[in-house]
């Protein structure tokens, strides 16, 4: 594997621990129960569709559908989509995935995700990723680890994508403040490592959840008709 592994792995380690400080936040999500069975969905509205700090809504505004069927065992599938800019004639993303999660102190998820592009199947692929996590207090850190094996989608390159994440809920208050730092390198990048950061705040009202951040990348990715400029994102999502 390419020798800045290491380096990737040891930053992600190192913001992991400083998170605490400068925290960000997860996914709001609610649960019905159904015996051993549960079921999670919601609808997110977002004013741009960013991927890693790149925008594949052309910075325009994005519907994004989730749906996940959950065993009290841990495992999961479930699907995930979103409209995109023009892509050689296809605007829409699905993102079938599966898994298992579980932990309590420590939380671990480990799963597949395979990146589906109707009528453009010549770019679809997948991808598999590990995280951990863990909460203190009013804080949540995670990290996770994605790997792009090389196939003939990636230009038969491999992928590795490393990041860090943080919430921090306020005390007496719906608000969280989030941030979260990545480093990708291999099929997407052309070979040079990319960084991608951002940072803002969720408020939680009832099923709804409404959100503000800052997201930037330090360099464009191969997707030269993909904006990567730094960008505010405003996001509305319902969740049930």
């Amino acid at each position: 594997m390419r020798n800045s592994i290491l380096k990737l792995a040891s930053l992600s380690v190192a913001v992991s621990a400083i998170a605490m400080s400068a925290p960000a936040f997860a996914q709001d999500e609610t649960t019905e129960a159904a015996g051993p069975i549960s079921v999670t969905g919601g609808v997110a509205l977002v004013s741009d569709y960013r991927f890693r700090g790149v925008s594949l809504s052309g910075k325009d505004f994005a519907v994004q559908p989730y749906l996940t069927v959950s065993h009290e065992s841990g495992l999961y599938v479930g699907a995930w989509g979103s409209n995109l800019s023009e892509n050689d004639g296809n605007d829409v993303e699905l993102d079938l995935y599966a898994g298992f999660s579980g932990g309590d102190e420590i939380t671990y998820d480990i799963g597949a995700t395979y990146y589906v592009y109707p009528g453009v199947s010549n770019v679809n692929y997948v991808e598999f990723t590990g995280k951990v996590g863990s909460t203190m207090g009013p804080a949540t850190v995670g990290v996770q680890l994605s790997y792009v094996p090389s196939q003939g989608n990636t230009g038969d390159e491999d992928n590795v994508y490393i990041a860090t994440n943080a919430t921090i809920a306020l005390p007496n208050s719906p608000i969280s403040i989030v941030g979260s730092l990545g480093v990708e390198d291999g099929a997407f990048t052309a070979g040079s490592e990319k960084l991608d950061w951002s940072l803002g705040m969720t408020a939680a009202i009832s099923d709804f959840t409404l959100g503000v951040s800052y997201v930037d990348t330090n360099r464009r990715t191969i997707f030269a008709s993909k904006d990567s400029a730094a960008g505010v994102v405003f996001t509305l999502s319902y969740g049930f």
